[in-house]
């Protein structure tokens, strides 16, 4: 498959597209990056350099794909981090632009907006966007817990809420959610639950809760679970793949105690993780 894949990216590390391209890649799937911004590492480490780009630099890039007569053949369109509103409006274009040539191309939007302890961390006017724009426009979505309830406007402290949640969301327009992280008062405090939901059925995997805090993992499941899904045409063998490939990708970060993500050197586990979770119908 063809996945155009339009999120930051930083030289040092694996956030953004640093994390999401190299997964895809391994698993055998050409890629078409574009970044949203070049940063020299992530902002995590309280410095670094480069730039946010604009949405005309991404129009740029997409109509120079375009010209060269290959969108017909693009298979599917990941978003991450936007940076600003106007790269969010480049990328709607885009996924207008890759459908009217490939109607069956779909469209994954991971909704950067923020994440529990930290609240919001993206510019002004993103949050607004994601909600009322780029959430109605994707086929799947990726939120974290707190996106979740940022975009369903309620909290979900138990399973029944995270459920009326995850509705509420599937009413604003995608058919496939994945909630990236889910700690409700049902999942054991060792624990961290990932719920997929489609028209086909919802399922959770439950897997140990690793003692590490990386960022980009994020990252990478959205792209896993994208492509597995584009794959398989389901949500639940997709949920299956992603959560043991970033389980095993994570593990083998805290073991190797790397304030990185071991994208590279663990890149086995996305072909053929070492860790398999059951799957739960809910």
């Amino acid at each position: 498959m063809n996945i155009l894949s339009i999120q930051s990216h930083v030289a040092y590390g694996h956030v953004g597209n640093a994390s999401a391209v190299f997964p895809m890649q391994r698993l055998g799937h050409e890629v078409w990056p574009i970044h949203t911004v070049q940063f020299s590492n992530h902002t995590g480490y309280g410095a670094w350099k480069g730039r946010v780009f604009d949405g005309g630099m991404i129009e740029e890039c997409v109509d120079g794909i375009a010209a060269r007569g290959v969108l017909g053949t693009c298979d599917g369109v990941l978003s991450g981090y936007m940076g600003s509103s106007d790269i969010g409006e480049a990328i709607l274009d885009t996924v207008a632009k890759v459908r009217a040539a490939h109607p069956a191309a779909r469209y994954c939007c991971d909704p950067v907006i923020g994440d529990v302890g930290r609240g919001i961390f993206v510019r002004p006017g993103i949050p607004e966007f994601m909600k009322t724009r780029a959430v109605p426009a994707a086929d799947v979505i990726t939120p974290n817990q707190w996106e979740l309830n940022y975009l369903a406007e309620r909290d979900t402290g138990t399973l029944r809420e995270a459920k009326r949640a995850i509705d509420a969301v599937h009413a604003l327009g995608p058919k496939v959610i994945l909630v990236t992280s889910l700690h409700t008062e049902e999942t054991p405090v060792d624990a961290i639950d990932l719920v997929a939901s489609s028209p086909e059925g919802r399922w959770r995997v439950r897997t140990p809760k690793l003692p590490i805090s990386v960022n980009g993992a994020g990252d990478a499941i959205a792209a896993l679970f994208f492509v597995h899904w584009l794959e398989s045409g389901s949500a639940a063998e997709a949920l299956s793949r992603a959560s043991a490939s970033v389980y095993g990708l994570l593990k083998r970060t805290a073991e190797a105690n790397s304030r990185e993500i071991l994208t590279v050197a663990a890149q086995d586990e996305f072909v053929s993780p070492s860790h398999q979770f059951a799957l739960t119908p809910l």
